[in-house]
């Protein structure tokens, strides 16, 4: 599907990948909402005498929600493209690539796994509340592995078809 904008030569479609990779940067407000829930928690735990109370385990569940959120939306973004140069070098590298993926799964899977078991054997609400935050983390991080499997099929230099420096012509 793709949207014609503009008239005449100046005419541009706008496309699914286009749409995608726009929502994809709401992931940025997000993690500044997860930073403050952060920084208000770590102002409250300093300020504090005492170990840190339900109110700053709040904030840590919010700062977890908000976080897997953000990382979820961030899996929008177009697989064809990379942010910066070390993440090139990363996805083009066979063996990094593969230990990228690796730490992302666990990442993922260890997040999801001690949420649910934490939320099944929690005693407490508080204890609750973090385990279903640290689901929703490991929601978005599973999210983000999908687009790092496909962004290390795209940029792979070991899968990449030999490019001729001919210009096309035989002789």
């Amino acid at each position: 599907m793709s949207i014609a904008i503009g008239q005449g030569r100046s005419e541009r479609r706008v496309d699914a990948h286009d749409v995608f990779q726009g929502v994809s940067y709401l992931q940025y407000p997000l993690m500044l909402v997860a930073l403050g829930y952060a920084i208000k928690s770590g102002f409250a735990i300093a300020m504090a005498d005492a170990a840190p109370g339900a109110e700053s385990f709040a904030d840590w569940n919010y700062v977890l929600l908000y976080a897997g959120l953000g990382i979820g939306l961030s899996s929008l973004q177009d697989p064809r493209r990379v942010q910066n140069e070390v993440s090139r070098k990363v996805w083009q590298h066979p063996r990094r690539g593969r230990w990228m993926l690796a730490l992302l799964a666990a990442y993922a899977f260890g997040a999801m796994a001690i949420g649910l078991v934490g939320a099944y054997l929690s005693a407490t609400s508080v204890l609750r509340e973090l385990s279903v935050g640290l689901l929703a983390f490991g929601l978005g991080m599973l999210g983000v592995l999908k687009t790092a499997i496909e962004m290390r099929e795209h940029h792979r230099l070991d899968r990449q078809p030999a490019t001729s420096t001919h210009d096309g012509a035989h002789a």
